[in-house]
């Protein structure tokens, strides 16, 4: 799946659901604990929470924010273990059935074949409470379109339930829903009718960023670098301090084949100076740029070094094995 089932894709915002604190609340460890996360600091948020939960095991939040960020670690199981605590707290919190769906889900990538079935099924299971506790969850209702599209029927996915979907989240939200419609129509390699999609999503003039961030990965995929700068540039006017442009310029400035210096500073300020979170474009991303740029200078050995940086975040990334294979020859 280009995805997978759980999909390392924008995350639903931290405060939802979690428990409104105080005036003066921010030398609590909670609070301390949610900037940390903020800043990618997650063995921290872990080191302190891990702790916490021995004295506060009835706080819902708290298991939550844990469970997040040993998901943000890689660390699925235990992730899968908070979380599902988190929901036994708080049965009807949205936010937090979807983020034991995306847990599971990744369970379900490294385990063997029945097994991955049985982690599946309650990955879709989770995403289909969290929508149903909260339709308006657009994070949720997209991951369970994305699972539907990609598993097959056998594990409750088939594109009539996401097509379904789709229609649903259409007349909720038409924007989000258009957003789901052109993503469904890329994974069907119907590519004209995505390009329709796509084009009157850029042309939206609406304020959310996200938006346009979305339409910048589906040009940067198809590929189009004079899409993709239009895309950019609608994003900048919403906000122009946004962290993640610095992904977005260095990767379409790699696409044009121009401003490579700067092209590859601004790739490494990303990686530098952005966490690598599932909110964000991935830091694999990132590695897998600057390895195109330097396999295009023929400054190969640096780009068989990004690739494999790129492969350690990332390993089942088949494109960038064979890139790395590729420059090995040289």
């Amino acid at each position: 799946m280009s995805r997978r089932i759980a999909f390392a894709v924008l995350a639903i915002l931290l405060a939802q659901g979690m428990h409104a604190m105080p005036a003066g609340a921010g030398q609590t460890p909670m609070a301390d604990a949610q900037k940390d996360y903020n800043a990618g600091r997650y063995t921290r948020v872990v080191d302190a929470l891990a702790r916490e939960v021995e004295s506060a095991r009835d706080d819902a939040a708290l298991h939550f924010l844990l469970g997040q960020s040993y998901y943000q670690l890689g660390e699925f199981p235990r992730a899968i273990t908070v979380l599902e605590r988190a929901v036994q707290l708080a049965p009807k919190e949205s936010a937090y059935h979807d983020w034991l769906g995306k847990a599971y889900g990744r369970k379900a990538e490294s385990s063997m074949f029945l097994s991955a079935m049985g982690w599946a099924r309650k990955t879709h299971k989770e995403f289909e409470i969290a929508v149903q506790l909260n339709p308006n969850n657009f994070e949720a209702q997209r991951d369970l379109i994305r699972y539907e599209m990609n598993a097959p029927g056998i594990v409750d996915g088939g594109d009539g339930k996401a097509l379904k979907h789709i229609e649903d989240l259409e007349k909720l939200d038409s924007l989000e829903g258009q957003l789901a419609r052109g993503e469904f129509l890329t994974t069907k390699k119907e590519m004209e009718k995505a390009d329709a999609v796509f084009q009157k999503i850029l042309e939206s003039n609406t304020d959310r960023i996200g938006v346009y961030f979305e339409a910048a990965d589906y040009y940067r995929d198809r590929p189009n670098p004079e899409k993709m700068s239009e895309a950019i540039a609608a994003a900048e006017k919403v906000d122009p301090e946004d962290r993640r442009l610095k992904y977005y310029r260095g990767v379409a400035m790699v696409l044009e084949g121009k401003r490579l210096n700067q092209a590859e500073l601004v790739l490494k300020s990303y990686l530098a100076t952005v966490p690598n979170n599932s909110d964000l474009p991935p830091h694999a991303s990132a590695r897998e740029w600057l390895g195109k740029l330097y396999e295009g200078q023929k400054r190969y050995a640096e780009a068989a070094q990004q690739y494999r940086l790129s492969l350690s975040l990332d390993p089942h990334n088949k494109s960038v094995e064979e890139a790395l294979k590729r420059v090995e020859k040289k």
